[in-house]
C-alpha cells in the first residue's frame, strides 16, 4: 500500500528539472551535496541551508469511509549562482532566471503535457514562496530558497 507521493514527486521533479535544456549547464542536485566552488549554478532538490525537513507533508482523510487520503506537501529547493566578480545585480538576476526556468519547467507544453502534475504523481504542483539572500564574500553569490508545493491524493 502507497503511504505517501512524496518518493516519487521528488524523483519526477529531478527528472523535469534534468531534462529541461534551458537547465542544461546548472547542476541539478537530490539533496545536499558538498560544496563544489566550481558549479556557479546550482539547483538543489529537497534541501535548503539551515533548512530542517527536506519536505514537509500533511495528510487526512479524501472522504467518508477513509479510502483514500488527501496528502498536500512542500519540496524545499533552493537555487544558486556565484561568480568572482563583485556584481550583485547580475547573480541576483541569474538565481531569479534559474527559478524561473523551474517554474517553465513545471508548466505544461506540447513536450510535457504532464509536468504540472509531476509526470502523474501528483494532482499538482507549483512554486509557492521564496527567500533571497545574498553576499559578497570572494566574489558575489545570490541564493534563493524556494519551494515547490504538490498536492496528491493516495
Amino acid at each position: 500500500m502507497m503511504t505517501s507521493r512524496v518518493p516519487a514527486a521528488v524523483d519526477a521533479l529531478l527528472a523535469i528539472l534534468r531534462a529541461a535544456p534551458a537547465l542544461s549547464e546548472v547542476a541539478i542536485v537530490d539533496g545536499p551535496e558538498a560544496l563544489n566552488y566550481t558549479q556557479l549554478r546550482r539547483l538543489y532538490v529537497g534541501w535548503q541551508p539551515d533548512g530542517e525537513a527536506a519536505v514537509s507533508l500533511q495528510q487526512e482523510f479524501n472522504a467518508a469511509g477513509a479510502r483514500t487520503r488527501n496528502e498536500a506537501f512542500t519540496i524545499s529547493c533552493y537555487a544558486e549562482a556565484r561568480a568572482g566578480d563583485k556584481d550583485m545585480k547580475a547573480r541576483r538576476d541569474e538565481v531569479f532566471a534559474l527559478v524561473g526556468e523551474v517554474e517553465t519547467a513545471l508548466r505544461a507544453t506540447n513536450e510535457a503535457p504532464t509536468a504540472p502534475t509531476l509526470n502523474g504523481t501528483v494532482l499538482w504542483a507549483h512554486l509557492t514562496a521564496g527567500d533571497l539572500a545574498q553576499e559578497q564574500t570572494e566574489g558575489s553569490i545570490a541564493r534563493l530558497a524556494f519551494t515547490v508545493t504538490c498536492q496528491a491524493r493516495i
